[in-house]
């Protein structure tokens, strides 16, 4: 048996994959493992851009979009990892994580799953890497604004710590939790699997945990969120998952949570609209500032960043808002987030850039 089975699911996102499939290359080394990739039917030209430059991933092409849990689904099946990770597209991951994701998870029997300590792409930590279960009460005041404990902010970011939800951006899990509880739940499409996972994996006497280890993620990015279908996928997940872990409880209880979910909903709704109109009416947002672009790269790099980002129309500088570029040919992982938690400074964005194809990845953009 394999030690190490990952599963990552694509949807026309294959520059952030490309580099997703790098750094999971470079934490591999030493692991006996797998990979896969189950490409939800992109049009993007996903597989055939990737499978010649990553000729050791298993990629699964479907001909058609089976969402998030379906799709992960098929590749665990095949995989025959002791543990497997769900790992999202739009991320990377430092050159340690993860073996040292397995080497707890081989000294604490009980842990079922683990996550890790996520990083937004301006180098803030992601409130998400540690949540607590959305129970009515907690479901409640979240709603309300009140986030403090779905988010267990009283836990440290530095140490080991149990917690209730583990992210779908990064969920390693044992084998054989997987064989007791069962796989993802296919009523959710998108959104909302995690956390029914989670919660199965406590029912199932197991406990989930937070290790501070760290990977860069996006966060969805390539999620088209000003979408009538996002709006309604994201809200109907939050439905899905409450009416099947508390609908037994008395109506009193369930009506101000569906209340609140519908009322979030419509207002989510509602910003998308007026968006909408402000751009059927012609009427603009306020100037943004165009963002400098700062290099750290070898020398030879960078003349060759300088040439992209002038035909760009783009400029180079440490003015705010500044684009820090990356070269991952001369930083790992790793120290590139490192790097960009340091740095810390309003305004500032983490980029990256692949020599190899000439790719510069930025939160929003992709530059070639």
């Amino acid at each position: 048996m394999k030690e190490l089975s990952v599963v990552i699911v694509n949807y026309n996102v294959k520059y952030y994959l490309e580099q997703c499939l790098d750094s999971v290359r470079r934490a591999m080394e030493g692991i006996n493992g797998e990979v896969f990739v189950v490409d939800n039917h992109s049009h993007d030209g996903s597989v055939e851009y990737l499978r010649e430059r990553f000729p050791e991933v298993v990629f699964i092409e479907s001909n058609h979009n089976l969402g998030f849990s379906r799709a992960n689904n098929i590749a665990i099946r095949q995989s025959e990892g002791r543990y497997v990770l769900l790992l999202n597209p739009d991320t990377f991951v430092g050159e340690h994580v993860f073996k040292e994701a397995l080497k707890f998870l081989d000294t604490h029997p009980k842990a079922g799953g683990v996550g890790v300590r996520m990083h937004n792409a301006d180098g803030t930590l992601a409130p998400e890497s540690r949540r607590a279960l959305p129970t009515p009460l907690v479901s409640f005041k979240k709603m309300l604004g009140f986030s403090r404990q779905y988010y267990m902010s009283h836990l440290s970011w530095n140490e080991p710590a149990q917690i209730e939800v583990i992210s779908g951006a990064f969920f390693m899990i044992r084998r054989e939790a997987i064989d007791k509880i069962g796989l993802l739940d296919e009523t959710f499409f998108m959104y909302g699997e995690d956390i029914d996972l989670s919660y199965r994996l406590l029912l199932g006497g197991y406990e989930n945990w937070f290790l501070p280890l760290d990977i860069l993620h996006y966060k969805g990015e390539s999620t088209e969120k000003s979408s009538y279908r996002y709006v309604h996928v994201f809200y109907q997940a939050m439905l899905i998952f409450f009416r099947k872990h508390y609908g037994h409880l008395s109506w009193l209880v369930t009506l101000p949570i569906h209340l609140a979910i519908y009322f979030r909903a419509a207002m989510a709704l509602a910003h998308i609209q007026c968006t909408n109109i402000r751009r059927f009416l012609g009427l603009k947002r306020p100037y943004e500032q165009q963002p400098c672009f700062s290099f750290h790269s070898t020398e030879e790099n960078r003349v060759e960043l300088r040439k992209l980002i002038r035909r760009k129309g783009l400029t180079e500088g440490e003015e705010k808002p500044c684009l820090h570029v990356f070269d991952t040919s001369a930083y790992t992982y790793a120290d590139i987030i490192g790097k960009m938690e340091s740095i810390g400074a309003p305004d500032s964005q983490l980029c990256t850039y692949n020599p190899a194809s000439r790719i510069l990845i930025t939160p929003k953009d992709i530059l070639k």
